[in-house]
């Protein structure tokens, strides 16, 4: 019977979609299980080849778990806000949402196609204002919290507030962007604006003056990841560092927690570091120094407080406040250039790139231990971001401080006995402490650590500072802040309108707030951003509800936030949604997430490490707090899969002197000319690396009346591996793959071309292996289904063997998710299988149930043909049994003085004397032993016999 793979395919498709199997509820009597793919943004291209590897991964792993009883939750849905959707439209004049629903009817085209096992009934998609309701809830939720650090968690601000009445700042444990002093009848006097003020220092989310990535030809602010080289990743237009008022989230006040919550969680050591670097836990002290001859002072915060010692200068970020405050008239035009070529500078390059710039400020500060006077410089090593976004420089032990120091020639103070710096900066924390203070120094109480080591004087200075009111000890973290605003029409509206400039929540049962319609996407005139193009777009508090702008009165009607939320904002909690997508009265319910709980497997890119998977912790965590979600982290298990990466081809143009530039030479000719340039073709005319001529010249018109320089009568081209991308030509359009070989051919190859973590280059050359394996498979099942007798046929223990082994290896692969060695163990078995005749049913519906997370239509096309009842989804995974795998006999090779000459079967437990007597009586020994003297025999069991003779 022949293997018809496009009719079964359309068949148990269909039938899938009209039975609902994929459909799932929560059922207290079964073990729940909830898989997840980090869910696509889904762009006009459509999917290639590389982007199903996950969904492929984590749909064998959803199906296997079935198999095993569980109930699985394994859903999909769109991240569906962004900004290629807007960048269109700026270009078209189309509305977001039409080419967004466009592409997700591509993307759901092509998902279908390839079989997955997703329960659609539970899509969501963020554009949509019945899921972004929520996001919306959320924001308002944490607008109305703060960060306690007495409990160390999130409270309601209305517990703050009362605080302030009754106390003041006195005994509050609430964190804040600045330590804040006042009574309780100072709070009680302010004015309804200076409490709101108060507030936001402590709020969540809250609104703040903060450096960003403009992007004025975008005209929005861009993520770190956003900007590659100082430009937009999208379009490559200039990104500068701009201060704006933002919304942010504070992040930062779960820092600790989200550190803590790394050892809960089964993750790759490598991405659990990642994590903890970009978190970045320091130790260590705030100094406080005097600015020289001035009132003024600033904080810096050191791990090595010990080498206060050494410093020889301070160094500012040039976004830090005190820049100004401390530039003097004669340094300022030198500080403005300065500044001016670092605004054209991200952070993330300042923080790659380390090229020595900087400026005198022409201030000086004292060192609070010598009283020496330093000079403070601005250099864009330091970010504001971090600590206080000053340092005390100390060259001799700090390799970029050492780097600034040459450079501009300043003096560097060894601490440590024995350092040489004359080369390079001595970063080692460990040695005896010498010159803390130098030789002829007076210090502040005759304070000095000179003999001490390191650790010692670490702790010896944190203490002295702590008890002389020089600063404090203090934990500190890189993890910033997450700035929430983006100035963009395609987003999350913020529920927020603005009373006297203070932002203040649209009520929660007016949400959501849906998008207005505008007529450009582009930023308006004066630079705000496109929804102030909005005609209705402003908050009346009396009728509650959407206004029109010219009825704004600042007593009645208010103007609404212009700006959108990010794109993580749809991505943080879209997990929890999916455990209860209809619910119109809350995110999720208490018994949807209580059966649920958390993402049992987690499937994405690595590159999500620190921004998506920092931001969803920090948002499950809040909801945490609140008693929204009864589990403080998402994911339980996370697995990173690999990148495909595109096989690109080439054609050779001839570039010599005269020659014509329509002439191309094919691969291996080229030697024969002086100068040849490869040019990307597209590899979908290309098959074998031999170049379809006819589509080459049909593919673009330049190309009409190209002439070739054959070998062997073809063109042979170029290839490398690259990422796969448009611009190299190297796509692969996995519906022409699922026409030419089927689905479950597709789904077999993305798993057989290497281990699910690791990227690998796609071959189109190397996947019909994998559908003369499926063909093979589908011979073998389908003759025994369709054989009567075959029904009465005992398995063999040659076949019990071969498939008990198979379950063996497939069951524990699929555990490591080792899934390209468990398609090579089906193709040893069903080899095994053929060559043995198999004609067991039983052994064939193992086969069928054990390949059905791979290769779902071919199983479930052959259960029914075993003449099954239901789905093969709804089977029963198989279990090996051990003494099906014990060998009877074992393969012994036997030796002369070492040099193998033949091989013998003997049983696999006989003893010495058995083996030592079938060797001597084999015909073939007498050949080797001839009239030489057998010395002695040795027996390595089930392995050698060795033969000494002389």
């Amino acid at each position: 019977m022949e293997y018809n793979f496009r009719d079964i395919e359309k068949k148990w498709q269909k039938r899938w979609v009209e039975s609902g199997i994929y459909r799932v509820v929560e059922d207290d009597k079964k073990k729940k299980f909830y898989v997840l793919n980090m869910f696509p943004y889904p762009s006009g291209a459509g999917l290639h080849v590389g982007h199903p590897l996950g969904y492929i991964a984590s749909d064998i792993y959803a199906r296997y778990k079935r198999l095993q009883g569980y109930n699985v939750l394994n859903p999909m849905g769109y991240d569906a806000y962004g900004l290629p959707a807007e960048q269109y439209a700026i270009q078209t004049g189309q509305h977001p949402a039409i080419t967004t629903e466009q592409n997700i009817k591509r993307y759901r085209e092509q998902l279908d196609k390839i079989g997955f096992s997703f329960d659609w009934s539970r899509e969501v998609r963020t554009c949509d204002p019945k899921y972004y309701h929520w996001t919306q809830w959320a924001f308002q939720r944490m607008f109305k919290s703060y960060y306690s650090t007495s409990s160390h968690k999130a409270q309601p601000t209305i517990k703050l507030i009362e605080h302030f009445e009754m106390m003041g700042t006195e005994n509050c444990h609430a964190l804040g962007s600045e330590e804040l002093h006042f009574t309780a009848a100072e709070w009680n006097a302010f004015s309804e604006k200076k409490k709101q003020e108060v507030l936001m220092n402590y709020r969540i989310a809250y609104l703040a003056e903060t450096m960003v990535n403009w992007c004025p030809a975008l005209g929005t602010v861009l993520a770190n990841d956003e900007v590659i080289n100082g430009v937009s990743e999208r379009g490559g237009y200039p990104v500068e560092q701009k201060k704006m008022r933002q919304w942010c989230l504070r992040t930062s006040a779960y820092a600790q927690r989200l550190l803590d919550g790394l050892e809960t969680i089964d993750w790759t050591d490598s991405l659990k570091e990642a994590q903890r670097n970009w978190i970045g836990r320091s130790e260590g002290t705030e100094m406080e120094f005097q600015v020289a001859d001035s009132e003024k002072h600033f904080t810096i915060f050191t791990t090595r407080a010990d080498t206060i010692f050494g410093v020889t200068f301070m160094v500012l970020a040039p976004e830090s406040e005190l820049v100004a405050e401390l530039t003097t008239a004669d340094q300022k035009a030198a500080v403005d250039d300065y500044l001016a070529y670092v605004k054209k500078r991200t952070e993330r390059e300042r923080q790659m790139d380390h090229s020595v710039t900087g400026v005198f400020s022409g201030s000086y500060a004292v060192n609070p231990f010598t009283g020496d006077k330093i000079p403070v410089w601005i250099s864009e090593y330091v970010l504001a971001g971090y600590g206080t976004g000053a340092i005390m420089a100390v060259p001799a032990h700090d390799s970029r401080d050492y780097a600034f120091a040459k450079h501009f020639n300043l003096p560097i103070i060894p601490l440590i006995e024995g350092a040489d710096v004359s080369e390079e900066s001595f970063d080692a924390k460990e040695g005896r402490v010498m010159n803390s203070p130098a030789a002829g120094k007076t210090t502040l109480d005759g304070f000095s650590l000179n003999g001490l080591s390191v650790k010692e004087a670490i702790a010896a200075t944190k203490k002295f500072v702590t008890e002389h009111n020089l600063g404090r000890v203090k934990v500190n973290y890189r993890l910033r802040d997450a700035i929430f605003s983006r100035q963009r029409y395609w987003g999350e509206p913020f529920p927020v309108y603005y009373k006297d400039d203070m932002p203040y929540m649209i009520p929660k049962e007016c949400l959501p707030l849906e998008l207005p319609e505008i007529d450009e996407y582009k930023p308006t005139a004066t630079g705000e951003p496109p929804l102030g193009h909005a005609k209705k777009w402003a908050w009346d508090t009396k009728n509650n509800c959407v206004a029109d702008c010219s009825a704004i009165d600042n007593k009645t009607v208010f103007p609404l936030e212009l700006n959108t939320m990010p794109g993580f904002a749809g991505s943080s909690a879209y997990y929890l949604r999916y455990m209860d997508p209809q619910n119109d009265k809350g995110l999720v319910s208490k018994e949807a997430n209580e059966y649920w709980r958390n993402v049992d497997l987690y499937v994405g890119g690595s590159e999500h490490a620190t921004g998506h998977l920092i931001y969803s912790r920090f948002w499950n965590k809040f909801l945490f707090d609140s008693g929204y979600t009864c589990e403080e982290e998402p994911f339980k298990k996370l697995v990173n899969q690999g990148m495909i990466q595109g096989r690109s081809n080439f054609v050779y143009r001839i570039e010599d002197e005269g020659a014509d530039k329509g002439k191309f030479v094919s691969l291996n000719l080229r030697k024969n000319y002086k100068e040849t340039t490869p040019i990307h073709v597209d590899v979908n005319i290309v098959s074998a690396d031999v170049l379809d001529i006819d589509a080459f010249k049909a593919w673009r018109p330049e190309y009409n009346n190209a002439e070739f320089i054959l070998e062997d009568g073809k063109y042979i081209c170029g290839w490398a591996v690259e990422k796969m991308s448009k611009s190299m030509y190297n796509v692969v359009n996995p519906d022409m793959i699922v026409e030419k070989y089927g689905a479950d051919t597709l789904r077999l190859y993305e798993m057989f071309l290497g281990p699910v973590e690791q990227s690998k280059p796609w071959d189109t050359n190397g996947i019909d292996g994998c559908h003369r394996f499926l063909k093979k498979f589908w011979n073998l099942c389908s003759s025994v289904c369709c054989c009567d007798t075959a029904t009465n046929e005992t398995a063999t223990p040659d076949n019990l063997k071969s498939v008990h082994k198979l379950i063996k290896k497939v069951s524990q692969d699929i555990e490591q998710f080792s899934y390209n060695t468990s398609i090579s163990a089906f193709m040893i078995c069903v080899n095994e299988l053929s060559q043995q005749k198999c004609k067991s049913k039983e052994m064939i519906k193992n086969l069928v149930i054990l390949i059905a997370p791979f290769a779902p239509h071919i199983a479930e096309e052959l259960w029914e043909m075993l003449g099954e009842q239901g789905s093969v989804c709804d089977a029963q995974w198989p279990t090996w049994d051990e003494q099906y795998l014990v060998e009877s006999q074992a393969k012994m090779g036997v030796a002369f003085n070492g040099k193998t000459r033949f091989e013998i079967q003997v049983s696999a437990d006989a003893d010495n004397a058995s083996i030592e007597a079938l060797v001597r009586g084999d015909e073939r020994t007498a050949k080797y032993v001839e009239d030489k003297q057998i010395v002695k025999v040795i027996i390595v069991p089930k392995r050698m016999v060795n033969i000494v003779i002389k």
